[in-house]
């Protein structure tokens, strides 16, 4: 019976490289030239350090711009509130990744609601999308992707 997976993924390996990026941008700019300004990314969570908030705005699209060249979807960022100082300014992005709980519920619902012949299972931090024909997993996909935009989706492991 044909079935997929839909994920919400990031890839580590082209994250560190966006950051990495960003850092080097950011030490050659001359407007953050001895400001002390600088990306670091521990597991999931993108830390921005620089000395005001207008800076910190200026990091952060600076960042969105390395993660879109790099494929990355910046619907998976999560802005944390800035931490403003005397003279420094921290603020805190989370990489979100998986499908909560909520949403994969949200999801299952909506596409019950659609009355199409598959079945959908919720599994850990993905959904299981299963039915069978192959144009009906395809109309399923078409559906998600029109109407979950907040999430960046991946539609992995199509089997027939």
């Amino acid at each position: 019976m044909p079935s997929f997976d839909v994920v919400s993924e990031v890839n580590h390996h082209e994250l560190t490289n966006a950051v990495d990026q960003a850092n080097r941008e950011v030490s050659t700019r001359f407007d953050f030239k001895g400001t002390g300004s600088n990306f670091e990314l521990v597991d999931l969570l993108i830390t921005l350090n620089t000395e005001s908030e207008f800076q910190l705005q200026q990091m952060y699209d600076m960042l969105c711009g390395k993660l879109v060249k790099r494929g990355i979807d910046i619907a998976c960022l999560e802005k944390g509130e800035p931490d403003i100082q005397a003279r420094t300014a921290t603020q805190e992005i989370t990489v979100r990744e998986g499908i909560e709980t909520a949403d994969a519920k949200k999801m299952v619902k909506m596409i019950k609601g659609q009355k199409m012949k598959v079945q959908a299972a919720i599994q850990g931090d993905q959904l299981r999308i299963t039915g069978k024909k192959r144009d009906d997993l395809q109309a399923v996909i078409a559906l998600l992707k029109e109407e979950i935009s907040e999430l960046p989706l991946q539609f992995k492991n199509f089997r027939d």
